[in-house]
Formats: C-alpha cells, sequence, structure tokens
C-alpha cells in the first residue's frame, strides 16, 4: 500500500508546504483589503426577545 511507505509521500509534503509559504503566502499577504474594518459602534438592542411559551 503506498499511503504507508512516507518515503515519496513526506518530499511531496515538504515540497508543498514550503511552495505555500515562501512563494504563495506572500503574494497573498501583500494584497490590501477592500473592505477595512471601520470604527463603527455595534448597535446594542436593549428590548429583550419575547418567547411565546414563557
Amino acid at each position: 500500500m503506498p499511503q504507508l511507505n512516507p518515503n515519496p509521500w513526506f518530499t511531496i509534503f515538504l515540497l508543498t508546504w514550503l511552495t505555500l509559504s515562501l512563494l504563495i503566502q506572500p503574494k497573498l499577504l501583500s494584497f490590501t483589503p477592500t473592505n477595512s474594518p471601520s470604527n463603527k459602534t455595534p448597535m446594542i438592542k436593549t428590548t429583550p426577545w419575547t418567547w411565546p411559551w414563557t
């Protein structure tokens, strides 16, 4: 069974992880978000929910 032999799969895993962390991640982190978070205070609802069975 090939999944029990870690020799080829460990190399593939390491190459994939290195590719993701060294090439793709810096490119993704360089993008600026289009919807930046605002400093707006959240709206607090003061009336409680009325349950029909209480």
